[in-house]
């Protein structure tokens, strides 16, 4: 049920958040594009990512898949709340990152600790939450996630 509600409440949230809060230009790019992209690189790991799931390049929010596909996140609500602790631990600061990771504590309480590793996680790699991912996906998967040590 705890689910079902902030399923909700991120379906409600979406396109007010992407019209009024988010000021980049959605990407240039078709999600069947994306599998034309080479093995292990970035392109195609977010292809894959999104055929997986069953999801759509969302105009403006495709960064969030990215961050997804280079942390390795899976997509339930808990791994959500999860890779917005994580964004909150690499210094990354937002309305919509603040609302998640209070709703998700609020929700969730017995969750903490994998909230507090999570946010950990985020502090121990280098901040990569504001690089511009749409001229990255050419670039290996693995040399992103090297440099920044995104996985620990």
């Amino acid at each position: 049920m705890k689910d079902t509600i902030i399923e909700k409440m991120y379906e409600l949230s979406r396109a007010p958040y992407q019209k009024y809060f988010k000021k980049n230009d959605p990407w240039q790019i078709d999600k069947t594009k994306l599998l034309d992209y080479p093995e292990g690189s970035l392109g195609l790991g977010l292809g894959n990512f999104l055929y997986k799931n069953h999801f759509d390049i969302q105009p403006k929010l495709e960064d969030h898949d990215i961050i997804h596909v280079l942390t390795n996140t899976g997509t339930s609500v808990l791994e959500e709340i999860g890779m917005q602790y994580y964004l909150l631990g690499n210094g990354k600061r937002s309305l919509y990152l603040y609302l998640v990771t209070l709703s998700g504590t609020i929700f969730y309480p017995t969750k903490i600790n994998y909230f507090f590793g999570e946010y950990k996680k985020g502090k121990t790699a280098l901040p990569f939450y504001y690089l511009d991912f749409s001229k990255m996906l050419l670039m290996p998967i693995s040399s992103i996630q090297n440099t920044f040590k995104i996985l620990s």
